[in-house]
């Protein structure tokens, strides 16, 4: 009846009635003790070898005293370490950018790469379901590394095989509320590596004033705002379309009128001409000394402009047919910006049906056609389904300011962009706090990149109006 089990003998057994369960414990083996020292002092060996590779700066700085020390006695030691920190200590109230570019930001890095990365690593990647727990072993992604900036942590993740950037992507909420950020943005470092941005601060919640006109021409792109991590935010409009959207009071007229600064002295130089389409007569009506005859309110008279646009474009086509490829803006052939305030209600809310497909006509021949000729569009709405603006996919370049659904965000620019840590539903309705504040996706680039737009006010524009009027008349 009882026979040896692996690993014991049969009298181990608690029972053998059949209503009962069988336990029988299992088999020990007795490891010598030489084997667990040697194992011990090898992986005591590999990791001092691999903390002085990793980290060879701050092993000197901790060898260097305590070998002087031993040497030389304590007092050598000491001044040795007080000299150089008294001198750090002040580098701070010198030159605060150097110092932290080469020390702050690190130690910043390193305690919050053991104070809330680490910490919370395990839990947070377990209930996010991005770990897994099998048979008493966690399976989880390892935390490559972490770097600060002015702005954010920027933490650097090797996934789990067989993970994709969809299991991230989904659960963003969950990791910016584990480690306690505002929101997290996933983007690719490289095959297997992802790197995701958790903002500790936002740099872009102080109004911008209007950014000031620049004072050679050029057609290159123009610098309306600042993007999230502080450089300049230029955008590109010569050799591409672009599609602003946003809610009521969203800033999209400080998009349009930044961009016009900037392009300013190339108008004046007649490198560039700026056609605008005011359906509102409330945005672009402030400028209309700048746009002499190539202005229009009327529906009808929207239709007229754009057709002569689209004229003047295949005209020009047929004269660089097989002779170039790309503009280059010239005096005869100056770059030409079709500027669109509110296209929906040129589009989708026109009652009269002939001028409707007119205009609807013209915007695709632009938009499809014009970018190798020196022809762009930047059209401006608040509603971005596809029965409101039916040629927005024609855009290469999208601005997707405060908008009302977060459904909306993908309609603008595309899908995925919302669930990489564009928030454009989550941007604040108080002008002060939320206004040309938006995300951006241009066509190099799938990641969306946070920027705010200069406010540029009445004063401003009606000043640049005044000037630009004055050097004509002149």
């Amino acid at each position: 009846m009882f026979k040896k089990l692996p690993g014991d003998e049969a009298r181990t057994l608690v029972t053998t009635t059949p209503d009962t369960a069988v336990v029988f414990r299992p088999a020990v083996v007795r490891t010598p003790a030489i084997f667990t020292i040697t194992i011990f002092l090898w992986r005591l060996l590999a990791g001092i070898v691999r903390l002085i590779w990793r980290h060879p700066v701050a092993v000197t700085v901790l060898a260097v005293p305590a070998v002087l020390g031993i040497l030389y006695g304590w007092r050598i030691a000491l001044v040795v370490v007080a000299v150089p920190v008294s001198l750090l200590a002040l580098w701070p109230f010198f030159d605060r950018a150097s110092f932290n570019r080469w020390m702050g930001w690190r130690l910043l890095a390193w305690w919050r790469l053991v104070w809330i990365y680490r910490r919370h690593w395990q839990p947070v990647m377990i209930i996010s379901g991005l770990g897994r727990h099998l048979q008493g072993r966690d399976y989880l992604p390892r935390l490559v590394r972490v770097t600060c900036t002015s702005w954010a942590d920027l933490v650097t993740v090797k996934m789990i095989s067989g993970q994709a950037v969809k299991d991230w992507t989904d659960r963003i909420e969950h990791l910016a509320h584990g480690f306690g950020a505002t929101s997290c943005r996933v983007t690719i470092a490289r095959s297997g590596r992802l790197l995701l941005a958790f903002p500790r601060r936002d740099p872009l919640a102080t109004p911008l004033p209007a950014l000031p006109i620049p004072e050679t021409p050029s057609v290159e792109p123009v610098e309306i705002g600042r993007c999230e991590d502080g450089t300049p935010w230029r955008l590109k409009v010569h050799g591409t379309h672009v599609l602003v959207a946003g809610a009521t009071g969203a800033g999209k007229g400080s998009i349009i009128w930044s961009t016009i600064r900037g392009l300013l002295p190339a108008v004046r130089a007649g490198l560039v001409q700026v056609w605008a389409l005011d359906p509102k007569r409330m945005e672009l009506s402030f400028g209309r000394d700048l746009f002499g005859t190539r202005y229009a309110a009327s529906p009808a008279a929207c239709a007229d402009l754009l057709e002569a646009a689209v004229q003047i474009m295949q005209e020009r086509a047929d004269r660089f047919a097989g002779l170039q490829r790309n503009h280059t803006p010239t005096l005869d052939d100056p770059f030409v910006l079709v500027v669109v305030d509110e296209v929906a209600f040129l589009t989708a809310y026109q009652s009269d049906k002939g001028l409707k497909l007119r205009i609807s006509a013209a915007l695709a021949t632009l938009t499809t056609q014009g970018r190798a000729v020196g022809f762009g569009v930047m059209a401006a709405l608040q509603d971005p389904r596809k029965e409101v603006m039916n040629v927005r996919n024609l855009f290469p370049d999208k601005i997707a300011l405060r908008l009302d659904e977060s459904e909306q965000v993908d309609m603008v620019l595309g899908d995925g962009a919302r669930d990489r840590g564009a928030l454009a539903d989550h941007i604040s309705p108080v002008p002060e706090q939320g206004a040309g504040i938006g995300y951006v996706r241009l066509e190099t680039s799938p990641d969306p990149i946070r920027a705010r737009a200069g406010y540029v006010s009445d004063a401003d524009i009606r000043a640049m109006v005044a000037d630009f009027t004055e050097e004509a008349n002149q």
